[in-house]
C-alpha cells in the first residue's frame, strides 16, 4: 500500500519497523471497514428523508462527519428548514475542531495536505492516531484510518441510497454496533490509569443519561465534559516509596585480616612468606605459641 498524502511530512520523525506498521495498518483499516459499513444506514435514511441519491452522496463526500450528517437529514426528514438543519449539523461539528487540537500535536503538514487532514479529522482517525506509541505511528494511523473511513463510508452511503428501504432497518444487521465495538477496542488499552478510568466511567454515566432524549451527536459533546471535570480535579499525589533501611558499614581490620590470610597460606604450603619488618616479632611470637619448644 502506498503512503498516503501527508505521511511524507512526518518522515523526519523516523520510520516504522515492519511489525509496527503492519499492526497500525490492520487497526486503521479494521476501524475503517467497521465504521464505513454503517454508512449504508445513512444512505437509506437520507433517501427516506426526501433527498435523492446524489444529494445523499454529496453529504458524505463534502460533510464527512457521521453525527452531523445524521442530524442534518433528521431535521430535514422531520420537516425542518435548511437553516435549522445546517445549524444543528454545525453544532455537532464543533467536536471536530477539538479533535484538531489533538491531531496538531503529531501532524505538521502544510499547504493542501493540511486541508485534506482537516477534512479527514473525525472521531475514528483521531482515536487511532492518538492511540499509537510514537509520533510516526500516529501519523500513519491517522491518515490510513481517515482514508479507509472515507472510502468505505462513501461506498456504503451509495449502496444504502440505491437500495433504500429494501434493506429495512440497518440496525437489524448490527451495523450500528460495529462502530461502537471498534471504539471500545481502541479505548480499552488506555484505561490503565486511575484518571482514565474515572473519565471513562463519568462519560458512560453522562451518555446514558443524555442519549434517550438528546439528538444524535449531542451525547458525544456532553460526554466530553467528563474529561474537563476530571482535568479540573487536583492531581492525586503518588505515594512515595518507603526509605530503605541503611546500615553503617562494617569496620574491617585490614591488617589483622591480611596476617590471617598469609598465615594460613604459610601453614598449608610449609614455607615462609616474606613479611614486613615491623610484623616479624608478632609473627615469631605467634609461631612460638603454636609450636612450643
Amino acid at each position: 500500500m502506498q503512503p498516503a498524502a501527508g505521511e511524507a511530512g512526518g518522515a523526519a520523525t523516523g520510520g516504522l519497523d515492519a511489525r509496527t506498521r503492519t499492526a497500525v495498518l490492520r487497526q486503521a483499516w479494521s476501524v475503517g471497514i467497521a465504521t464505513g459499513a454503517y454508512g449504508i444506514s445513512f444512505g437509506a435514511l437520507g433517501v427516506a428523508s426526501g433527498l435523492d441519491v446524489w444529494q445523499t452522496c454529496a453529504l458524505s463526500l463534502l460533510m464527512f462527519t457521521g453525527g452531523s450528517q445524521f442530524a442534518f437529514v433528521g431535521v430535514i426528514g422531520a420537516g425542518g428548514t435548511g437553516v435549522a438543519a445546517i445549524a444543528t449539523a454545525t453544532l455537532l461539528g464543533v467536536r471536530n475542531g477539538l479533535y484538531g487540537l489533538q491531531v496538531s500535536e503529531f501532524l505538521h503538514d502544510r499547504g493542501w495536505q493540511r486541508g485534506v487532514a482537516a477534512h479527514l479529522t473525525i472521531d475514528e482517525s483521531t482515536a487511532v492516531g492518538i492511540a499509537q506509541p510514537t509520533v510516526r505511528a500516529s501519523q500513519v494511523g491517522f491518515w490510513q484510518t481517515g482514508i479507509a473511513v472515507f472510502i468505505f463510508w462513501n461506498l456504503f452511503t451509495l449502496a444504502g441510497a440505491l437500495l433504500g428501504n429494501a434493506l429495512g432497518d440497518p440496525r437489524r444487521w448490527g451495523l450500528d454496533a460495529a462502530a461502537a465495538a471498534a471504539f471500545v477496542a481502541l479505548l480499552w488499552p488506555r484505561l490503565r490509569s486511575r484518571d482514565a478510568a474515572a473519565t471513562a466511567a463519568a462519560a458512560v454515566v453522562l451518555t446514558v443519561v443524555v442519549a434517550p432524549w438528546a439528538p444524535a451527536g449531542i451525547p458525544v459533546l456532553v460526554a466530553a465534559l467528563a474529561a474537563v471535570a476530571v482535568g479540573l480535579l487536583p492531581p492525586t499525589p503518588s505515594p512515595s516509596p518507603a526509605p530503605s533501611p541503611s546500615f553503617p558499614p562494617a569496620e574491617i581490620d585490614v591488617a589483622r585480616t591480611t596476617r590471617r590470610v598469609f598465615g594460613s597460606q604459610r601453614q598449608s604450603r610449609g614455607r615462609a612468606t616474606p613479611m614486613e619488618p615491623e610484623e616479624r616479632p608478632n609473627a615469631e611470637a605467634s609461631a612460638d605459641e603454636e609450636h612450643p619448644r
